[in-house]
């Protein structure tokens, strides 16, 4: 056996103990030169800083940005910033109804047979990754949020701001967890925001459009009497639902949750593209995707590190698996009704709309927020701005509403409509009165603008 074998053993044995919190030592086992080019580059996102720094660096759109500053300062080196922080690996375990009679009387503990999300044993082929990732995206938590334990303690109040059980009992997106401090914590997952009931199943990568964490947020502040800053208040009331901000600067930029449908066919990540994949760069299509899957990876260790407020950061093998399950997310199937002006309508979409919206994402290179007209709060961001918007992937885009970066918009003809524009317009999911910016489509004739609709419900 092994060293790294031995450590393997050792770490369950204590995680089997309940001892707390868990830390994972190197697990990896020793083995031969990977063979292809996805396994080559995860090995070396597993165990090259110097290959981590490098990817880093030239997947950062704006580097003056906050999310870009962050990630300079403290990734990717061998021996100092976030490398030095310990891993994390909690014991957890979904949100289920005991757990919800435990937090309404005050007694919320892991059960001690509780096991650590990862055995430890490093997947060895596609399925298992892919297996692992789908427990981190459902089971990880990125933090501790005591207003979401607040609301679930009134399940009724729960159901109305977007808390839902799916039919087993549980609640898509909620853990409860052994924190970094030892204590038993309800947490939120990847799937809170990324994956919405379908026929009372979760379904990842479907935007949860439901849930208003604003909201959530205020009862709780208002409950406890835990004190909120007014303007804070005042911006989180105004999210809604399906809607917030997390960027962690004081600019004022709530996004819609977007859907997460073939992440790796997009050039960029986020709204505001601040994250570039290889897109063209790398002609060979598998080493292309590999590179990209450990851009996606960094993206998603990082994101953990700073949402539980860089006390920990998750073994690398987990980042990998999550954004190997990502990268793979479909939606739904749908049943397509045959609807006259299909053909017409994609032969609209190819004269107006596929020099933005193009490839298998029908989404494209990053454009100059001005040339969109769209609050462009977001493009402008401390935090993530690139004073661009990403093209919206349109797959699935029927499903997809309330529409534009920040879900002003609710419905697709709305957006094709020129109304939209005018003072006159009373729709908008936010507020009363005309929402500007992407006039594309709206200067078509009716009849083609109705071809276009039936088109698009097809992609």
């Amino acid at each position: 056996m092994t060293v790294r074998a031995i450590c393997s053993l050792l770490a369950l044995v204590v995680a089997a103990c309940g001892d707390a919190p868990v830390h994972v030592v190197d697990t990896r086992p020793i083995v031969e030169a990977p063979q292809g080019a996805e396994a080559q580059v995860r090995a070396k996102y597993l165990d090259d800083a110097g290959f981590r720094r490098a990817t880093l660096e030239r997947s950062l759109v704006n580097p003056d940005n906050g999310y870009s500053r962050d990630r300079i300062a403290a990734y990717g080196f061998a021996d100092a910033g976030w490398e030095l922080l310990p891993t994390w690996n909690p014991r957890a375990i979904a949100v289920g109804r005991k757990q919800i009679e435990q937090l309404s009387s005050g007694t919320l503990q892991l059960p001690p047979p509780t096991l650590p999300i990862w055995d430890g044993v490093v997947p060895d082929d596609d399925d298992a990754w892919r297996d692992l990732g789908r427990r981190i995206f459902n089971d990880l938590p990125l933090r501790a949020d005591d207003s979401i334990a607040h609301a679930l303690t009134d399940p009724a109040t729960a159901t109305k701001l977007g808390l839902v059980p799916a039919d087993d009992g549980t609640y898509p997106g909620l853990a409860v967890f052994e924190d970094v401090d030892g204590r038993s914590r309800v947490g939120i997952t990847c799937a809170l925001c990324h994956s919405a009931l379908h026929d009372g199943r979760p379904w990842p990568g479907l935007a949860r459009r439901d849930v208003d964490y604003g909201a959530i947020r205020l009862a709780y502040h208002d409950a406890t009497g835990v004190p909120l800053e007014g303007e804070l208040r005042a911006r989180m009331k105004r999210w809604g639902a399906g809607r917030a901000d997390i960027t962690g600067d004081d600019d004022e930029d709530p996004v819609a949750i977007p859907d997460l449908w073939r992440l790796l066919e997009l050039q960029v990540l986020t709204q505001a593209g601040t994250i570039a994949l290889t897109s063209g760069s790398i002609a060979d299509e598998d080493e292309r995707r590999a590179h990209d899957l450990a851009i996606l990876a960094i993206r998603q260790e990082t994101q953990v590190i700073q949402a539980n407020g860089e006390r920990a950061r998750p073994p690398r093998e987990l980042a990998w698996a999550l954004a190997r399950f990502v990268a793979d997310l479909e939606p739904p199937p749908r049943s397509l009704v045959a609807a006259a002006g299909v053909r017409e309508g994609k032969a609209s979409f190819d004269r107006n709309c596929r020099r933005c919206h193009d490839g298998p994402a029908y989404s494209g290179a990053p454009i100059v927020a001005e040339a969109i007209g769209t609050d462009r709060a977001l493009a402008d961001s401390r935090a993530r701005g690139t004073g661009k918007f990403r093209p919206a992937p349109l797959v699935a885009v029927a499903s997809a509403g309330p529409y534009f970066h920040d879900g002003t918009v609710p419905t697709l003809a709305d957006v094709l409509d020129p109304v939209r524009m005018s003072a006159g317009y009373d729709r908008g999911v936010r507020r009363p009165g005309p929402v500007a910016g992407h006039a594309f489509g709206t200067e078509l004739p009716a009849g083609e603008r109705a071809s276009l609709l039936a088109y698009l419900a097809t992609l």
